[in-house]
């Protein structure tokens, strides 16, 4: 058994031929903006990873969806980043359609059938802000909602068939309701412009997405509530717990991709190479155990709590192990390529995604209290 062996088979079985056409390509031609990685991963079936088989999709579970990110992670980190925001958005449309009579099952069969992405447009890239927060507005023009509004970044922004937003809804009492939107790529109105500049995951398409008076059906508008303690309902809760659980899955398979480099090259004692693994797949336990959970239906609040104590976590290992693993290639290995240096500047970007850990203690010590957890 190899470091990253379990996340490669289990990719393997789900998007076949996948990861060996991955480990094929550069790394920094799959991280290069336009890179192969995107539509590698839509031929190989990626878009329907999540969907049920009933209606033409892999039927993943939630630990075969983070054994399957670590593997991507480990080949394209841009890649992984870009797909999680497709599958948590997917996995949430999975749980509305289970109780739905709606339009819901539709769009999934289309989705798995036609290897459709989505795109997220809600708040993924403010460290502040929760990531439900809506970055949109909706008018209602009598018959349909009129969406305005942008989203930087925004992965898949290129690439995206589908976008799903988070949106205010203006009501006549001047009131809004947050609501959930589905919006064809194609619709009149939507524009991308360029936003990212760093070279770290540039590949991921995340820039400036423009809507503009987009026409939208109020079929394709799901309204959003919170309860009497200001606690999320349960659709945004599942996504959110979602959501934590793939975007570390994505840094714990990068910098599980450095820690395979120093087994493999030998560097360090073998303590230290040890410790390296140990960390890792302890990690990767952790977060197969957080998702595992929720396979069980652990997506309530206490869920949220526990996958973003999972993250957090996770993220401590992340860091330290990335800063040792560096030291133990050398300076090198460091210097002779881009890929090591680029791969230690991509795991610290798990800090990036919401809520901060600093916007979450008051909720986390409430959840500890044995108060709901309540995010702003």
């Amino acid at each position: 058994m190899r470091l990253l062996d379990q996340e490669r088979q289990t990719c393997e079985r789900f998007l076949p031929g996948l990861d060996g056409k991955l480990a094929a390509i550069p790394l920094l031609d799959l991280e290069s903006p336009g890179g192969p990685g995107i539509e590698l991963f839509r031929a190989a079936g990626g878009p329907g990873l999540l969907i049920p088989a009933k209606h033409n999709g892999g039927g993943a579970t939630a630990v075969d969806a983070v054994r399957v990110t670590r593997a991507l992670a480990a080949r394209s980190p841009s890649l992984a980043v870009a797909t999680t925001m497709h599958q948590f958005s997917l996995a949430s449309l999975v749980a509305l359609a289970e109780h739905s009579t709606g339009f819901e099952w539709m769009l999934l069969d289309g989705v798995a059938t036609d290897q459709r992405l989505m795109a997220s447009g809600f708040a993924e890239g403010r460290t502040a802000q929760g990531i439900l927060a809506p970055t949109m507005k909706g008018v209602w023009d009598g018959t349909n909602w009129r969406i305005s509004g942008r989203k930087q970044p925004c992965s898949l922004s290129r690439s995206m068939d589908l976008l799903t937003a988070s949106v205010a809804l203006e009501q006549p009492d001047g009131s809004t309701v947050t609501a959930i939107a589905m919006i064809p790529a194609a619709s009149p109105g939507i524009s991308v412009t360029p936003f990212w500049g760093s070279w770290a995951l540039a590949g991921a398409e995340s820039d400036t997405l423009i809507l503009e008076d987009v026409e939208v059906h109020p079929d394709l508008i799901v309204e959003l509530r919170t309860g009497l303690d200001g606690e999320l309902d349960d659709l945004q809760t599942l996504g959110f717990v979602w959501f934590e659980l793939l975007v570390t899955a994505c840094y714990l398979g990068t910098v599980m991709a450095l820690v395979e480099r120093v087994l493999d090259a030998e560097k360090g004692t073998p303590h230290e190479r040890l410790g390296l693994a140990m960390a890792v797949e302890g990690a990767a336990l952790t977060l197969d155990g957080a998702a595992r959970n929720l396979d069980e239906g652990d997506a309530g609040n206490d869920g949220l709590a526990r996958a973003l104590i999972t993250r957090f976590t996770i993220a401590d290992t992340i860091r330290s192990t990335a800063a040792t693993a560096v030291e133990l290639l050398g300076g090198m290995a460091y210097i002779r390529s881009s890929e090591v240096a680029y791969l230690s500047a991509a795991v610290h970007a798990i800090g990036f995604h919401p809520p901060s850990r600093h916007s979450s203690a008051d909720a986390l010590l409430g959840w500890f209290s044995g108060r709901p957890v309540v995010l702003d």
